[in-house]
């Protein structure tokens, strides 16, 4: 089978990355928990899995009937490494909802209009009016890590996107927008195992780019801007919530019960939205924990 980029990934895996990390791949078992200091061994059992996810999303079912017939508006901004399954907790979290009024935005690159407008200004027109929900898959905080890693922002620039971003941020929570932020993030030997995978996946390999293909050998880098980001953008009205996805069930749960444990909806399950896994979800603190690999 020919694979996307040459190969490049298997030949990163093979000779680039650091021994720890291939070593922890090459030996573990497919329900293998690969997070170095991750709190769990072993991946949630499928089944309990299955019948919490469906249950939270009846609940979801719930929660919209209540937004739309309330002046409630919420934003979902969703970052996280490369891989670090972004996209499958949106997909489980929207899945039963209405898209007329739980939208997902997920914008590409700017466009030399764009390049030329305020930062923020292209995320505007995406924000929900009431009775909406929209979902950032990837948002502004491109700015802070992805650009700096590549390159793609001078200093000045991300300097000013630093200055502006809690004014933004604290402008749409005084004007009523709910708001979360999640950082996903999983270990360096769990990234790899799963771009490996879509490397192998006919139906995946569209998820790659060159831009994940040249992140493998820029963890470090990668690292550093995003810790940087959590420090300067960690606020009282916009917190981040800190997502340790090296298991995707307990991370998709995880974010669920973020998002539904502080809304009134009516029909609320107290007992079983409850709250997230603490060793799961939490706040910055809960990144800068995780070390090796």
């Amino acid at each position: 089978m020919d694979l996307p980029f040459d190969g490049e990934i298997t030949r990163f895996f093979e000779e680039g990355v650091p021994k720890d990390v291939r070593t922890a791949i090459e030996e573990a078992g497919k329900n293998d928990v690969l997070g170095f200091e991750y709190p769990y061994a072993t991946r949630m059992d499928k089944d309990n899995y299955e019948d919490q996810l469906e249950a939270l999303q009846v609940e979801l079912v719930k929660m919209q009937d209540w937004l739309d017939r309330s002046d409630e508006r919420l934003v979902l901004v969703f970052e996280g490494r490369d891989a670090a399954g972004k996209g499958g907790s949106i997909s489980r979290l929207t899945m039963n909802l209405n898209p007329r009024a739980a939208h997902t935005v997920a914008l590409g690159k700017p466009t030399e209009r764009e390049r030329g407008e305020w930062y923020f200004q292209r995320y505007v027109p995406h924000l929900p009016t009431t009775s909406e929900m929209t979902v950032f898959d990837r948002s502004w905080y491109n700015r802070g890590v992805v650009e700096k890693v590549f390159g793609f922002v001078d200093d000045p620039s991300r300097e000013r996107f630093f200055e502006q971003v809690s004014d933004f941020e604290r402008l749409l929570v005084r004007d009523g927008i709910r708001m979360w932020k999640f950082w996903l993030n999983v270990s360096r030997a769990e990234q790899l195992r799963r771009i490996l995978a879509r490397e192998r996946d006919p139906l995946k390999q569209w998820k790659l780019s060159r831009i994940d293909v040249e992140g493998l050998a820029l963890w470090d880098a990668y690292t550093g801007a995003i810790e940087e980001t959590l420090e300067r953008s960690h606020t009282a009205h916009a917190p981040w919530t800190v997502i340790r996805a090296d298991d995707k069930r307990r991370a998709r749960l995880a974010v669920i019960r973020s998002v539904l444990a502080p809304l009134p909806y009516d029909g609320k399950d107290e007992a079983l939205v409850g709250a997230p896994d603490p060793a799961i979800a939490g706040g910055p603190d809960l990144w800068v924990r995780q070390t090796g690999w």
